[in-house]
């Protein structure tokens, strides 16, 4: 069954190239959506597709690349909006 989530991370996750490594991390999963920048600092994602999956990518989320520091992710579910793609957006 496919899910959404509004997925925001808190941390240090700017400049790290998480959003680079999270749409590479996407791409692997299958899912569709996208990921950008938020002006607080943090990072805001959509994530469309298999439960399993979409679960697997928040997981992911919480570690983020090497030189993120990730202090706090929350994970809401939403309607599907039905992306094709997972793109990073500016």
């Amino acid at each position: 069954m496919n899910r959404s989530y509004k997925i925001i991370v808190k941390g240090r996750v700017q400049g790290v190239n998480f959003r680079y490594n999270a749409q590479a991390i996407a791409h692997k999963l299958n899912l569709t959506g996208f990921i950008r920048n938020h002006f607080d600092g943090s990072v805001l994602a959509h994530a469309e597709g298999a439960d399993e999956q979409v679960q697997r990518f928040i997981e992911w989320c919480n570690i983020g690349p090497r030189l993120a520091d990730v202090t706090e992710v929350q994970a809401e579910e939403q309607d599907l909006k039905g992306y094709q793609t997972f793109e990073i957006k500016r």
